[in-house]
């Protein structure tokens, strides 16, 4: 079965990236632009199951995006990724056409269901996405928050359970600081970082008996999770 494919239309190149890279761990093909302009003349030539967009963009702002691309094609789902809250803009996406808002900084996990939903609608079989993961000993169910096996069952708050379920999504590779804050909160705020920095620690203490599995600091860079 062919992977689904999403038009990213993003000018955070970190942001971005996080975001693309998340979608294509979850069997997604992602198509990313940084400004409307190019996104258009891209959907104007190859043919998409879902859009997604940032509303402030060079070129082409991403409602003017949604207008010319309602014109191409009614159907298609749309949903917009925008740091501007006003109910007044959230309106006026939505009379464009788009069918649904999300507000930055958003949830990775909330995205994802959000396109599952859209993507049933559309009458399309979508790419399962990774729940539950081996952690050592444990099974990690990532909709509940859990670690479990046979004798123990570990509850983690949900910062907590997208901050594992990141780190093993890019296990043994290096996770700069900055890439996990915006891919958590959407923003890399230093107040951000030391909630960052006690969600590690608990981690660590979690995991502090499993055999091959280690959370390393790299002093400027961020952190890399290791596991055999």
């Amino acid at each position: 079965m062919r992977n689904f494919k999403i038009l990213y239309a993003e000018d955070d190149e970190t942001l971005a990236f996080l975001t693309k890279d998340n979608l294509e761990q979850n069997n997604y093909e992602v198509i990313h632009c940084s400004d409307g302009k190019a996104a258009l003349k891209i959907f104007e030539e190859e043919e998409f199951d879902i859009c997604i967009f940032d509303i402030m963009m060079p070129k082409m702002d991403g409602f003017q995006l949604a207008e010319a691309i309602r014109k191409i094609d009614v159907d298609v789902p749309i949903i917009f990724l925008s740091a501007k809250t006003l109910k007044e803009d959230r309106i006026k996406g939505l009379r464009l056409g788009a069918d649904d808002y999300l507000v930055k900084p958003f949830s990775i996990e909330e995205l994802l269901l959000k396109i599952e939903i859209f993507l049933k609608r559309s009458q399309k079989n979508i790419p399962a996405i990774k729940t539950i993961y081996e952690v050592g000993k444990y099974q990690f169910d990532t909709k509940n928050f859990i670690l479990y096996n046979d004798e123990e069952k570990v509850g983690l708050t949900q910062r907590e359970a997208e901050l594992l379920k990141l780190f093993l999504d890019h296990k043994n590779s290096v996770l700069k600081r900055e890439q996990i804050l915006t891919s958590l909160w959407g923003t890399d705020d230093y107040f951000m970082g030391r909630s960052l920095d006690v969600f590690i620690s608990r981690l660590r203490k979690i995991l502090a008996n499993e055999e091959g599995i280690s959370i390393e600091n790299l002093h400027g860079i961020g952190f890399r999770f290791s596991i055999g």
